[in-house]
């Protein structure tokens, strides 16, 4: 009986843990799916939505445990996605733009932030790398006038 009751209680443990992990990987997540957005936004060339993106960003960040990233990681997340949000030019936007997706590269390789693998794409161009769900180049720095120039730097499973 005694071994009964410490293996059901290992098992509501392990449950607990992993419900625990799973939310922390939720939000996460949900970071890298609106850091996505604003890259979109700005391949689009569209200044308006990737302010409300970065919005967005801003309003996930501030959910996030600081017990998963530490509140200066927080706080460096936030600036730049402030600066995103309160610019109105594309060009300006896209200034912040390299040093979010430096500081996401570097969350991504600390996180699982995706069940599918995350691309690590550089544009030599702009000198600038960016997260990408797909292989594919869909480039922020440029946008339309060169969408496809970049390439794939690494892939983190």
């Amino acid at each position: 009986m005694k071994k009964y009751i410490i293996t059901a209680a290992l098992t509501l443990l392990s449950i607990i843990s992993l419900s625990a992990q799973s939310k922390k990987d939720a939000q996460v997540s949900k970071l890298y799916q609106n850091y996505l957005a604003i890259k979109t936004a700005l391949a689009s060339d569209d200044a308006d939505k990737t302010s409300k993106a970065a919005t967005e960003f801003i309003k996930t960040a501030s959910t996030v445990d600081y017990k998963l990233i530490s509140e200066g990681n927080l706080n460096i997340l936030r600036k730049d996605a402030s600066a995103i949000s309160e610019a109105r030019t594309v060009a300006a936007q896209r200034e912040t733009f390299y040093n979010l997706s430096d500081n996401m590269i570097a969350l991504t390789k600390e996180f699982k932030l995706s069940e599918k693998p995350v691309y690590v794409q550089y544009c030599p161009m702009a000198d600038g790398s960016w997260l990408s769900d797909e292989k594919q180049i869909v480039n922020p720095y440029y946008g339309k006038a060169m969408l496809s120039c970049g390439s794939v730097k690494s892939e983190i499973k």
